[in-house]
């Protein structure tokens, strides 16, 4: 019998994480979509099989989508570590994903070097902590979720499913806006 998923990264056992690959439900980023403007030209450098870049390449923006491991996903370019990564895929100014949890920060200060807008999926949690102060003086602004999101479950889990018990936003840097980070409250129900 297959085990169930918690839905939360970090408390699935690392054992059990794989490659730590947690699908965005399409509803989060038709949300982020209504309240964000985004640019044409989008990287989502931890594209998994390809859960937000479907979504927003069905809004007509143009992704380049990447990933460390091959999913086999012919329209995504694999062996691609976003840590090491110096440069944005010509004319990329946002980048768009949901971090691998257990390399969170490490993808947020890489994103943030590299774009002048960037949108997170991360826990509302994210907020807390001493260790990111570097990262979260930058913050522009949080698109918390005024319900939950439906429940991420770990790559290939075919269990029931169920609405999460953690709670998520969109964490946005964009390096041309200055002031306090704002918070804003998003239905991913339309």
């Amino acid at each position: 019998m297959q085990r169930a998923s918690t839905g939360n990264p970090g408390r699935d056992p690392l054992s059990e994480r794989g490659f730590d690959l947690y699908e965005t439900p399409p509803e989060a980023t038709r949300a982020l979509l209504r309240a964000e403007k985004l640019p044409v030209h989008i990287w989502e450098p931890a594209a998994g099989r390809g859960a937000i870049v479907d979504v927003l390449r069905e809004q007509g923006h143009s992704v380049y989508a990447s990933d460390l491991i091959d999913y086999g996903i012919p329209t995504q370019q694999s062996a691609i570590d976003f840590l090491m990564e110096w440069k944005p895929p010509l004319g990329c100014q946002c980048i768009v994903t949901n971090p691998p949890f257990k390399l969170v920060d490490e993808f947020v200060r890489k994103a943030i070097e590299l774009c002048p807008t960037v949108c997170m999926l991360l826990r509302l949690a994210y907020l807390e902590g001493t260790g990111r102060d570097d990262i979260l003086d930058k913050l522009t602004r949080v698109h918390v979720f005024k319900n939950r999101l439906p429940r991420m479950h770990r790559d290939q889990y075919d269990g029931p499913k169920a609405t999460s018990t953690i709670a998520f936003g969109w964490f946005i840097w964009c390096r041309d806006e200055q002031g306090p980070t704002t918070i804003h409250r998003i239905k991913w129900e339309k």
